[in-house]
């Protein structure tokens, strides 16, 4: 005979965090590549991609498996398709952090620009909404959860002013476009990492609440005067 159901919801919930710190240390090497102009960090950051990938397969396999088998309803099976939906956007993120990693490679083929992009304040910003979004989920945190979806605004703000930075160092130095436009992507993979962190706050409000808050996120916003 099988497991009970909660204990195999209580694995998948092991394995969705254990992902999810994988992810987390993998961004946080990506970041620290780029501030650092550390190429060896960044080819450890790319040689992860197939771990997170195997991982990501396995806790699918694990979900569908218990569908197929307990054939869950109600919180429970809320609970199964939030993790579906937090799983892939936690692989989008461990794909975003190997784009950054890449873009060092690119950056690094030059000397350093002193165009006045300073990745610090986006990417702990974004770290932060990585970590909260998780943190929501492990501790069923609506609020944090909410918090997290308010704050990818300051991320899209910051991306906003590197390209306006980039823009103008291109017509200033046309020469150095390459290096300027692999920074502005950079910048770009953080905004998306951000996004997909987002994306696990919704899901963690919709664990929690029953409702799909994707195109509601702000009408909390405003109801709350936040």
């Amino acid at each position: 005979m099988g497991r009970p159901l909660h204990a195999e919801l209580d694995n998948i919930k092991k394995l969705i965090l254990s992902l999810g710190a994988t992810v987390e240390e993998r961004v946080r090497d990506a970041t620290k590549a780029l501030k650092d102009r550390d190429l060896d960090l960044a080819k450890i950051v790319m040689s992860s991609d197939m771990e997170i990938d195997e991982a990501e397969v396995a806790v699918e396999e694990e979900c569908l498996k218990i569908i197929a088998l307990h054939q869950p309803v109600a919180v429970d099976l809320r609970f199964l398709v939030a993790v579906l939906k937090i799983n892939n956007d936690l692989e989008r993120i461990g794909d975003q952090a190997v784009n950054i990693a890449q873009r060092v490679q690119s950056i690094m083929k030059a000397p350093p620009l002193n165009v006045g992009v300073d990745f610090g304040t986006m990417s702990q910003k974004t770290q932060t909404m990585l970590k909260n979004s998780l943190d929501a989920l492990v501790a069923f945190d609506v609020d944090l959860a909410y918090q997290v979806c308010l704050a990818d605004d300051e991320v899209d703000d910051i991306k906003r002013h590197i390209y306006d930075l980039i823009k103008n160092a291109i017509q200033k130095q046309p020469e150095n476009a390459g290096v300027l436009i692999n920074t502005l992507l950079a910048s770009r993979h953080l905004e998306r990492i951000a996004d997909h962190s987002t994306n696990i706050a919704e899901e963690v409000i919709y664990l929690i609440e029953g409702e799909i808050h994707r195109h509601k996120i702000y009408e909390r916003k405003n109801e709350g005067g936040q």
